[in-house]
């Protein structure tokens, strides 16, 4: 089978709710990585088949195609074209999925694909909240399909992370322990330069500014639960951001013919579902289900990620597959960087090559938790 190659990856600082990247543009912020991507790799612009974009909430800035708009706003050829993908918190890292895909079936042969998110502007559910005044209180209650299926019990990300959290046995001190762990680590590797070489800065932000320096457990053990006698609290999400990243992938006659060095290579992915009620739980069997595919243990893997939209679905999802914590997440997660939910596929995917660079591993494998109960997981070899 062909390959596909990831060429160079790169991606913004994550800025915080209300922080540095809140008034900028979606198209403005999602062609920073785009822009710098194409420098960086001396790519003609011009031969680039596509840009596979993902983003969800697309209305306001982030309207009409988000993909394309991006690209034309970093000035490159008008006749590359650009499409977004709506995979929810998977949006990005399915990007990458289509983009290798095109690149392995011999359709294309220069893809770019990564992602954009302003949470700032046009905060997370504003696409639902809208489709109110169309008569569509949710996108699943006036479905009689729906209702014949699942009824009308409520579809949340914050229920599913209660359910989760009681289910596989998560306390909230536990859960406030794998926070700070998280802003821990993030900490350290801002601090020791660990993220400079994929980041890209945007104007005078040049660091991911989500991080909560002073946060403690006896801070975090201070905050109500989300629902009443519940577990999740705001210390153990994902946080509210904005931020961008991008990927060069390409197949082994592009890098013939522009002589590219790649970095990596696909060596594995796949996309699996679960229960969409329960929402969450995807990347358990999508990770089991990889695994057995790819012919590989948890041994073969050097380095996971795991995104953080609450804390317990990476923590069930050790639990369930015995993954030690020391090989998840090593530079932190959604809860110390954010979750800028188009752009976080491709945000940590970003961090999981330079990561496995830096130590000299080989294998690294990225799942993440995504609406209507879905997963993807990629499985990247370094080079």
């Amino acid at each position: 089978m062909p390959e596909a190659y990831i060429i160079d990856a790169i991606r913004t600082p994550v800025g915080r709710k209300k922080g540095s990247l809140a008034e900028m543009h979606s198209a403005d912020l999602g062609a920073v990585p785009i822009k710098a991507l194409m420098e960086r790799t001396g790519v003609d612009p011009g031969a680039v088949d596509d840009v596979v974009y993902g983003c969800t909430e697309t209305i306001g800035s982030q309207a009409g195609d988000i993909a394309r708009t991006c690209w034309l706003v970093a000035g490159l050829p008008q006749h590359v074209p650009g499409v977004t993908v709506d995979r929810q918190c998977g949006s990005s890292q399915q990007a990458v999925h289509f983009a290798a895909q095109g690149v392995m079936s011999g359709v294309q042969n220069l893809v770019v694909a990564g992602g954009v998110q302003n949470m700032n502007a046009i905060p997370i559910s504003a696409a639902m909240i809208v489709g109110q005044q169309f008569g569509f209180p949710t996108p699943f209650s006036t479905s009689p399909g729906w209702l014949a299926r699942y009824g009308d019990q409520e579809v949340s990300q914050f229920r599913s992370a209660e359910m989760i959290a009681e289910k596989w046995d998560c306390s909230r001190e536990e859960m406030e322990r794998f926070a700070l762990e998280s802003h821990r680590r993030s900490i350290y590797a801002i601090d020791s330069g660990r993220f400079v070489p994929e980041i890209v800065p945007v104007g005078a932000l040049e660091a991911d500014e989500t991080p909560r320096r002073g946060t403690t457990l006896e801070k975090m053990a201070e905050l109500q639960p989300l629902t009443e006698g519940g577990r999740i609290t705001a210390a153990v999400s994902s946080q509210t951001c904005d931020a961008a990243a991008a990927l060069l992938i390409a197949s082994e006659r592009a890098v013939k013919e522009h002589g590219l060095k790649p970095r990596a290579r696909i060596h594995y992915m796949t996309v699996r579902a679960d229960d969409p009620v329960w929402m969450l739980t995807a990347p358990i069997p999508a990770t089991k289900h990889a695994l057995e595919k790819s012919g590989m243990s948890v041994d073969d893997i050097d380095l996971f990620e795991c995104n953080e939209a609450f804390a317990s679905i990476p923590m069930a999802w050790m639990k369930e597959i015995g993954i030690p914590h020391e090989k998840v997440n090593v530079n932190g997660g959604g809860i110390s960087l954010g979750h800028p939910i188009g752009a976080t596929g491709a945000r940590l995917m970003t961090t999981l090559l330079y990561e496995l660079e830096r130590r000299g591993d080989r294998y690294g494998l990225q799942t993440m938790c995504e609406g209507g109960g879905q997963a993807n997981v990629t499985i990247i070899e370094r080079l």
